[in-house]
C-alpha cells in the first residue's frame, strides 16, 4: 500500500488509523515538527514515561529513541509499543552496559545506584532508582546521607545533580554527544547579541556547569540564567515574561516554543545542536508503523521485572 503524498493526507490517514487501532501517539520534544504536530502527548522523559502508565490505549507509538520505547514497554507489559525507526538510538544510552555497571557495583559494594532513564533496560535492571532531568535532584536528595551514590551515566547531569545537592557522588563519564557540543562560547556570544534574553540551559550540556559557575561569577545573567529540562523549560517560558530566550537544548523543542508563544522569540544556543537519531522518524515511518505494526518493542520479562521497579521510583518521585 503507497503511503500518502503530502503532510496533510498523511495526517489524515494517521489519524485514522490511531482510532482504528486504539493508538496513542507519544512524542519527545526533539522530535521533528510535523511529528509533534499529530502526537497526543508531547513531552520529556518523566512525561512520557508517565503518560505511557496511565494511557488507555491497547497500541503506543513511541515517537522518540529505543530506550525511551522499551520504558513505555517496561510499563505496560500487556500492550503493543510500537516504534517507528529501529535505528533510533541514544549515544548517551550507549555509553555503559550492563555489564560495566556490574563491575562499577562490585567496586563500591552497598552503593545506590541512580541511573539517568537515557539507558538500556539491562542497565535500569541493575539500577535501584531511575531518574529524568526533571527529577534527578529530587531523586537523589530521597537517599539517606550516609548511603554511596552511583550515578549514571551523563556526567553533566551528574556534576549538576551533586553541585545542587551538596552529595558527594561517583559519576560515569558518559555524554550526549548532541548536548556535550554546545559549549560556554557558544552561549556567551548569543547572549552578546540578544543581552536581554533570558537563558535556559539543559543539564546535560556540556556548558551547564561551568554556566553555574559563570552566573555565579556575574560573567553571565544569574537572574535570567535557568538549568531546566525541556518540560521545565517549558513551563518558564510558558510564565516568563521575558520575550526573549537563548535555549541550549536539541533544537526540536523550539517548535513547541514558537508554536505556543509566537509573541516571544526562542534562538537557539547552538543550531547545530540536532540529534540525528530523534530526526530519524518521520510522518511517513509513523503512518507505516500504525498501518503494519511496525517495529513492536519487547523487553524479557526476567529483565522488565526488575527495571520496573527503578523506573516507578522514578515516577514517583518529584
Amino acid at each position: 500500500m503507497a503511503v500518502p503524498a503530502s503532510v496533510m493526507e498523511l495526517t489524515e490517514r494517521i489519524m485514522e488509523l490511531k482510532r482504528e487501532r486504539n493508538a496513542v501517539i507519544l512524542a519527545h520534544n526533539y522530535q521533528r515538527p510535523e511529528v509533534q504536530d499529530v502526537a497526543d502527548v508531547l513531552g520529556d522523559s518523566l512525561a512520557l514515561a508517565r503518560a505511557a502508565a496511565r494511557t488507555d490505549a491497547q497500541v503506543i507509538v513511541f515517537c522518540g529513541v529505543h530506550f525511551m520505547a522499551e520504558t513505555a514497554a517496561l510499563l505496560n507489559p500487556g500492550k503493543t509499543v510500537l516504534l517507528p525507526d529501529l535505528e533510533a538510538g541514544c549515544s548517551l544510552a550507549d555509553s555503559i552496559t550492563a555489564e560495566q555497571l556490574r563491575a562499577w557495583k562490585a567496586e563500591h559494594p552497598g552503593a545506590v545506584v541512580v541511573a539517568y532513564v537515557n539507558t538500556s533496560a539491562e542497565v535500569k535492571a541493575e539500577s535501584d532508582y531511575c531518574c529524568t532531568s526533571s527529577n534527578a535532584v529530587e531523586v537523589v536528595a530521597s537517599i539517606p546521607e550516609d548511603r554511596e551514590i552511583l550515578f549514571l551515566p551523563d556526567m553533566f547531569l551528574g556534576s549538576y545533580v551533586q553541585r545542587v545537592t551538596g552529595r558527594r557522588m561517583h559519576i560515569w563519564m558518559g555524554e550526549c554527544h548532541v548536548h556535550a557540543g554546545i559549549r560556554p562560547t557558544d552561549v556567551q556570544s548569543v547572549l552578546r547579541s540578544h543581552p536581554d534574553a533570558e537563558l535556559l540551559v539543559h543539564p546535560e550540556c556540556g556548558c551547564s556547569t561551568s554556566n553555574l559557575y559563570l552566573a555565579a561569577e556575574g560573567m553571565l545573567p544569574q537572574e535570567r540564567t535557568r538549568i531546566l529540562s525541556t518540560g521545565g523549560m517549558l513551563k518558564h517560558a510558558d510564565e516568563s515574561p521575558a520575550k526573549e530566550f537563548v535555549v541550549a537544548t536539541e533544537t526540536g523543542i523550539l517548535h513547541q516554543m514558537q508554536r505556543r508563544h509566537p509573541d516571544k522569540r526562542f534562538i537557539p544556543a547552538n543550531p547545530d545542536a540536532v540529534c540525528p537519531f530523534m530526526k530519524r522518524i518521520t510522518l511517513e515511518k509513523v503512518y507505516e508503523a500504525l498501518r503494519d505494526g511496525r517495529h513492536v518493542i519487547q523487553v524479557p520479562e526476567e529483565i522488565a521485572a526488575r527495571a520496573r521497579v527503578a523506573i516507578e521510583r522514578m515516577i514517583q518521585i518529584g
